[in-house]
C-alpha cells in the first residue's frame, strides 16, 4: 500500500486520450488521462463513467444538453448514454471504472485503448 500523488503521475505521460492504471479499488480501476481536443461519441451500455477533473476544463456533450467542468468537479455519465468528451486546452481527468471497461465504449477508432498501462 502506497500513497499516489496525481501531480507527479500526471508528469509521466504526455499522450492525450490515453488511461493509465493508478490502482484497484474492488473490480474497478482507478485510471487518470489528459484531454485536449475531441474524443469519439460513444456509449457504455452497461457501466455508468465518473470524471473528476484535477486540471483544466474537460467538457462532455451529450445528445440533449453539454456539461462543463472545471478543476474539481465530477459529472457521471449514465450507462447507456451517449456522449462526446473534449477539451480545448489540456485537462487532466481522473476515472472509476470496472475493469472491462473499454474507453471508446461501443465506438471502434483509432483512439480505442486495448492494453492498459499501469503507472
Amino acid at each position: 500500500m502506497n500513497k499516489v500523488n496525481l501531480k507527479e503521475k500526471f508528469r509521466l505521460f504526455n499522450a492525450y486520450w490515453t488511461p493509465k492504471i493508478l490502482g484497484e479499488v474492488n473490480n474497478s480501476y482507478v485510471k487518470i488521462f489528459k484531454a485536449k481536443g475531441e474524443f469519439v461519441w460513444h456509449r457504455h451500455e452497461h457501466e455508468d463513467e465518473f470524471f473528476l477533473v484535477v486540471y483544466g476544463q474537460l467538457n462532455i456533450k451529450l445528445r440533449d444538453k453539454e456539461i462543463h467542468l472545471k478543476e474539481g468537479e465530477f459529472f457521471i455519465v449514465p450507462r447507456g448514454v451517449d456522449h462526446l468528451p473534449y477539451a480545448n486546452e489540456e485537462a487532466h481527468v481522473l476515472l472509476f471504472e470496472p475493469k472491462e471497461v473499454v474507453n471508446t465504449g461501443n465506438a471502434v477508432s483509432e483512439k480505442t485503448v486495448k492494453d492498459l498501462e499501469w503507472l
